[in-house]
C-alpha cells in the first residue's frame, strides 16, 4: 500500500468567482498574569527530532530556559537558548525567547515549562513515519472567524499545522502581534506550527531605513531556515515522517532567476530523493492561479519564475492562501 498523509483544510473552497466576506469582529486577547509569566508560547519543528519553544516575557530578567520531560511534573531535561527584541517606532517588544529542545522521541507527549515560571504545558511530537495528519490554514487574523476556524481545527488530533502567510493582521500595529500570540497560544503550544510570510507580515516603510521589513515576523516566528541551507527566514524547507519534504516559499522577497530564493530552491529540489521521500509539498502565500477577484494576477511574476521548477520536480501539491 502506498503511504498516505491526511490533510485537514481550514479554508473556503469555492467554484467560479470568489468574493471575500466582510471581516469578522476582532478579538483582543489580554495578558492577565505577571510580567515574568510566559505568554504567546508556540513551538516549531527544527530538524526531525528537535523543537523550538518560543515565548515572550515583559520581565527582562526571566532566563531563556526550558525544562521538559515525558512525565508531568518531572523535568529531567533542560535546555537554554537565546533571546531577542525589536523596536518599531515607539513600540518596544518584550523579551522574545527561543529555545531548541531535543533530541526528542517521535509521536510522544512532552511536558515543559518556560523560564522556570508559570504553568506546565505539553506538546506531541510528529510521528517518525506515515501516516501523518496536517492542518493547512492561512489568513488567520484574530477575529470571530479565526476562533471558529481554530475550534474546528482543534477537533482533529493533528500532528502539525502549516500556515502559508498572514498570521496576525497587525499591519504595523505591533500590540496586535502580542494579542495574536496570546490568541493562538492554546493551540500553537501543543503542536508545531510551521509558517511562512504573507503581505500582512511585511510592515515596511521604504523612506524609513531603520524600520526593516518583517521585523516582527522574523523576531517572533523563526523557522528552521538555516537547517535547510536557506539564507533567509522568509523561505525554507523541512522533512517530516520520513517521507515528506515540505517547502515554504516567500511571495514577498525576491524570486526571479537571479535571486537567492530561486537559487536556493533549485538546490533544495535537487537534494530530494523521491525514492526515499515520495511526497513533495510546497506552500506560499500568493496563488499563481486564482478565482479571487480582489487579487487577480498578483502571483503571475512568481509563477513565471518558479512554476517550471516545481513542475519538473514533480511536486505533488501546492497550497496558497490569500483572501
Amino acid at each position: 500500500m502506498f503511504p498516505i498523509l491526511y490533510l485537514l483544510f481550514a479554508t473556503v473552497l469555492c467554484n467560479g468567482e470568489f468574493m471575500r466576506p466582510p471581516p469578522g469582529k476582532m478579538i483582543l486577547t489580554r495578558h492577565a498574569e505577571s510580567s515574568s509569566y510566559p505568554q504567546q508560547v508556540h513551538i516549531s519543528a527544527v530538524g526531525t527530532d528537535h523543537m523550538r519553544v518560543s515565548w515572550i516575557t515583559t520581565d527582562k530578567r526571566v532566563p531563556s530556559i526550558v525544562e521538559y520531560g515525558t512525565d508531568s511534573g518531572t523535568y529531567d531535561m533542560t535546555a537554554t537558548g537565546e533571546h531577542t527584541s525589536y523596536r518599531y517606532f515607539s513600540y518596544v517588544s518584550g523579551k522574545i525567547h527561543h529555545v531548541n529542545i531535543g533530541p526528542l522521541l517521535p509521536d510522544t507527549v512532552y511536558y515543559y515549562r518556560c523560564g522556570r515560571v508559570g504553568d506546565e504545558f505539553n506538546f506531541k511530537t510528529p510521528p517518525a513515519v506515515l501516516p501523518i495528519d496536517f492542518v493547512v490554514a492561512g489568513d488567520l487574523g484574530q477575529t470571530e472567524w479565526t476562533a471558529s476556524t481554530l475550534y474546528h481545527v482543534n477537533q482533529s488530533d493533528y500532528d502539525m499545522l502549516l500556515l502559508p502567510g498572514d498570521l496576525s493582521y497587525a499591519d504595523t500595529q505591533q500590540p496586535l502581534w502580542d494579542a495574536f500570540g496570546r490568541f493562538v497560544e492554546p493551540y500553537a503550544r501543543k503542536r508545531p506550527w510551521m509558517v511562512t510570510q504573507g503581505n500582512h507580515e511585511v510592515e515596511a516603510f521604504p523612506v524609513l531605513h531603520d524600520l526593516h521589513p518583517f521585523a516582527a515576523y522574523n523576531s517572533r516566528w523563526p523557522m528552521p531556515y538555516q537547517e535547510s541551507g536557506s539564507p533567509s527566514n522568509l523561505y525554507y524547507s523541512f522533512d517530516v515522517a520520513a517521507a515528506i519534504h515540505v517547502i515554504m516559499l516567500g511571495s514577498y522577497t525576491d524570486f526571479d532567476s537571479n535571486s537567492a530564493q530561486y537559487n536556493w530552491l533549485v538546490a533544495d529540489l535537487a537534494k530530494v530523493d523521491r525514492s526515499k521521500t515520495p511526497w513533495l509539498i510546497v506552500l506560499l502565500h500568493v496563488p499563481w492561479y486564482n478565482t479571487n477577484l480582489a487579487h487577480q494576477g498578483e502571483g503571475e511574476s512568481m509563477r513565471k519564475a518558479m512554476e517550471d521548477l516545481l513542475y519538473k520536480a514533480r511536486v505533488d501539491v501546492v497550497f496558497c492562501f490569500y483572501i
